[in-house]
């Protein structure tokens, strides 16, 4: 699974979230490396394990001849508490690490397959991710 070397700080604040206007990703929206592509569509946070079962996925649909690229990586820790447990006492111990992923970023690329299987595989990488994806392409 994907994890930083190093982090600068054990626990991060949770941001509040306005969906009173549209947060729309600005960085990594097009296609820079593949000729297909999985863009999201909704605001979700997607964690490392999530990332890793979707790269799986690809890997086996991609065979030898398919080139993956991941576009996100996760660098923000996630808390959670142990089972019952009292409510206060503080935040809990972090638990691994998930970005945040905005409408309009690329999630991965591939290349080295027609349209059919990368298409179907894209596809199938994106119901292991808890948001809503669509499969662009360079043409």
């Amino acid at each position: 699974m994907l994890l930083p070397k190093k982090v600068k700080y054990r626990k991060w604040q949770t941001q509040r979230k306005n969906l009173s206007y549209p947060i729309l990703e600005t960085r990594g929206t097009t296609l820079s490396f593949g000729s297909f592509g999985l863009k999201a569509i909704s605001l979700q946070r997607v964690r490392s394990n999530q990332i890793e079962a979707a790269r799986k996925v690809l890997a086996r649909s991609a065979g030898k001849f398919g080139k993956i690229w991941i576009r996100i990586f996760p660098d923000r820790p996630y808390t959670q508490k142990a089972p019952e447990v009292p409510m206060g006492s503080g935040k809990g111990d972090p638990q691994g690490y998930c970005v945040e992923v905005k409408p309009g970023r690329i999630i991965f690329e591939i290349d080295g397959l027609d349209h059919a299987k990368a298409a179907e595989a894209l596809r199938k990488a994106g119901t292991k991710l808890p948001l809503k994806t669509k499969i662009v392409s360079r043409k």
